[in-house]
C-alpha cells in the first residue's frame, strides 16, 4: 500500500493532508523518515505520524446493486445530454474515496458490483490467471439459433481482436432471454459476443461474480461475510 493512503486509511486525514505531514518527516516507517507519499509499506511495518503508532482500518468488502443510468466510477461525470450519478453516490457511502470497484458495468447495465479498499483482493479476482466466472442475464433482440451455444462454448471471435474468447456457457432462459457465463472480462464483451452471432443485447444484468450472488434491492449495497471474502480471495 502507498505510504500516503495507509496514512489516511489509519487517521481522518485527507490525502492531500497525509501528503503535507509525510514531506514535513513526520512519518516514519520502521525507525526512518520517509518522504516519498508513493512508498509501497506493509502492515507488518513500524508506521508512526507525530509519535502515535498508525493501524490501519479495517478492509471493507461491499456487495452493490447497480441500477441503470449511473456510472462505475467514485465520480460522477457528464455526458452529452445529462449527467450520469456515480454508483457511490447513489448509494451514499462513507469515504467512497477509499474504495474501488472490482471491474465495471456499462451506464446501461445493470447488477452485481463489488467494491472494496483491499488492492490484493481485487487484484486475485480482476487477474487474467483468477479463472473467476461471471453470469450475466441477457436481453435479446431476437431469439437465438439452436447452433449459438455450441459457438460460444468453443470461443467467438470478436470484431477486431485475433484470438477467441474463451469458452463461455449459455443457458437460454425464454426465446429472447439467456444466461450467460464468462470467465474473461474484454470491452463491452458480451455486446460484442452477441453481435457477432447476428444478435443485439437489448437488457444486461449481472447476477454473479464467483462464489458471491446478488441478494438485496437495486440501489442498495451489504457488507459481504467473511466466507464470502475468503471464498473470492
Amino acid at each position: 500500500m502507498r505510504l500516503d493512503k495507509f496514512v489516511c486509511k489509519s487517521t481522518p486525514l485527507s490525502r492531500t493532508e497525509a501528503v503535507q505531514v509525510i514531506h514535513h518527516e513526520r512519518v516514519l516507517v520502521n525507525g526512518v523518515a520517509i518522504v516519498d507519499e508513493a512508498a509501497q509499506v506493509h502492515e507488518n511495518n513500524h508506521i508512526i505520524l507525530d509519535g502515535k503508532h498508525l493501524v490501519p482500518r479495517p478492509f471493507r468488502y461491499l456487495l452493490l446493486h447497480k441500477p441503470a443510468n449511473c456510472l462505475s466510477a467514485n465520480i460522477s461525470e457528464p455526458s452529452k445530454s445529462t449527467k450520469y450519478p456515480s454508483v457511490f453516490d447513489v448509494l451514499n457511502i462513507d469515504n467512497s474515496s477509499e474504495l474501488h470497484l472490482v471491474g465495471r458495468l456499462d451506464a446501461d447495465t445493470t447488477g452485481l458490483l463489488l467494491a472494496t479498499d483491499d488492492g490484493r483482493w481485487s487484484f486475485t479476482i480482476t487477474s487474467p490467471n483468477s479463472d473467476c466466472s461471471k453470469v450475466y442475464r441477457v436481453g435479446l433482440a431476437k431469439p437465438l439459433g439452436p447452433e449459438v451455444a455450441d459457438k460460444f462454448l468453443a470461443g467467438i471471435l470478436l470484431q477486431g481482436e485475433h484470438e477467441l474468447t474463451l469458452p463461455a456457457k449459455l443457458e437460454v432462459i425464454s426465446p429472447n432471454q439467456v444466461l450467460l457465463t464468462l470467465t474473461q472480462g474484454k470491452f463491452h464483451q458480451v455486446k460484442r459476443m452477441f453481435a457477432a452471432v447476428g444478435n443485439k443485447v437489448v437488457s444486461l444484468h449481472r447476477e454473479k461474480i464467483g462464489a458471491i450472488s446478488l441478494d438485496v434491492p437495486q440501489g442498495q449495497w451489504r457488507a459481504l461475510t467473511e466466507a464470502e471474502v475468503n471464498a473470492m480471495g
